[in-house]
């Protein structure tokens, strides 16, 4: 008799979920969730911050983000400045941004339109001992979207220095050394090869050209503080090897070796936990909670530096192994 019972519940429930399945819906009523990215630093003249909104609708989000408008405020829509506190805390006036289009965004760069971009921008000199308070007021709803960040300061490269003759030989290392910076957490080095090309039939037409070599990109030093001695090692080999991946073998080109950017960057201790949640895990556990550091709003609002050293000429010896290297020895330097 039990069985009939339980049957009998089950036909009588039927009807309410049939009832319930045309008001059910999995989006939520909309919010004005406003989404900030913005670096800025004192070594910039122009600053830009990225300001959007989420968006929520039927169907395929993909549609929806190859549609500026459901991502972009409309011009008008936002007030945005950022407050500049001096060192003892005070207001001492206030930088706007405008909203401005830029034109580079390739396709493929993301699911999101290209190829314009809508940023918000400002010009003006920075000071690395003030505090910038960003105020982002929506005039429709009257919300404010708030964050603060301090500047990363300069800091000191002691090798190479603009004397420097680097030299990658096979087989051995070089080294940099820098002093860390005060604001600064996480250290990248890009070197970038100049070289020129020119068709051997037609030695007036040269072509510039240029490979950024990624060093590396996630050196940390132990605080924020600053002041701390930094040094990190350089293979050798790793040079051949990069310019053999990234210029094809062509015997109909003539190759000179120019002289070599050292571009050091630096980046905040936000901007460090920023990009240490969302690097992939390594580990079984994947879920990472989000970080942010924008009040009312998502996303970040931080500082780096870039401190390159221009302008390096290669050793005699790394010039004369380009050319009887195995790994290079056919790109006609």
């Amino acid at each position: 008799m039990r069985y009939p019972k339980f049957l009998l519940a089950i036909v009588l429930i039927l009807p309410f979920l049939n009832s319930c399945k045309k008001d059910f819906s999995v989006n939520a009523d909309w919010k004005d969730i406003t989404i900030v990215y913005g670096l800025i630093s004192q070594s910039d003249s122009i600053h830009y911050l990225k300001i959007t909104k989420a968006f929520l609708g039927q169907g395929n989000a993909l549609t929806y983000a190859k549609i500026s408008d459901s991502s972009n405020y409309r011009p008008g829509d936002l007030n945005v400045r950022i407050d500049v506190l001096d060192e003892n805390n005070q207001n001492i006036g206030s930088l706007p941004f405008s909203p401005d289009t830029i034109h580079t965004k390739e396709p493929g760069d993301s699911i999101f339109y290209f190829p314009d971009q809508l940023v918000y921008k400002s010009n003006a000199t920075l000071k690395q001992t003030y505090t910038y308070n960003l105020v982002i007021h929506n005039n429709l709803t009257g919300n404010e979207v708030t964050a603060k960040t301090a500047l990363v300061n300069t800091f000191s490269i002691i090798t190479p220095d603009e004397f420097t003759r680097p030299a990658f030989m096979p087989g051995e290392n070089s080294s940099v050394e820098w002093t860390s910076a005060k604001g600064g957490k996480r250290y990248q080095l890009v070197i970038r090869f100049h070289y020129t090309e020119n068709p051997i039939n037609h030695p007036d037409s040269v072509k510039s050209k240029s490979i950024d070599w990624l060093v590396f990109s996630n050196e940390l030093s132990r605080s924020a503080t600053g002041g701390e001695d930094m040094i990190k090692t350089i293979s050798g080999n790793a040079f051949y090897f990069l310019l053999a991946a990234r210029i094809p073998v062509n015997p109909d080109l003539k190759r000179t070796a120019g002289k070599l950017d050292y571009i050091f960057s630096v980046a905040s201790d936000d901007l460090n936990t920023y990009m240490e949640v969302t690097e992939p895990s390594t580990s079984i556990v994947q879920y990472r909670p989000p970080f942010t550091n924008i009040i009312n709003g998502i996303g970040l609002f931080s500082s780096r530096f870039v401190n390159p050293v221009i302008g390096l000429r290669l050793s005699d010896n790394t010039l004369q192994e380009l050319r009887d290297n195995p790994q290079t020895a056919d790109l006609g330097f």
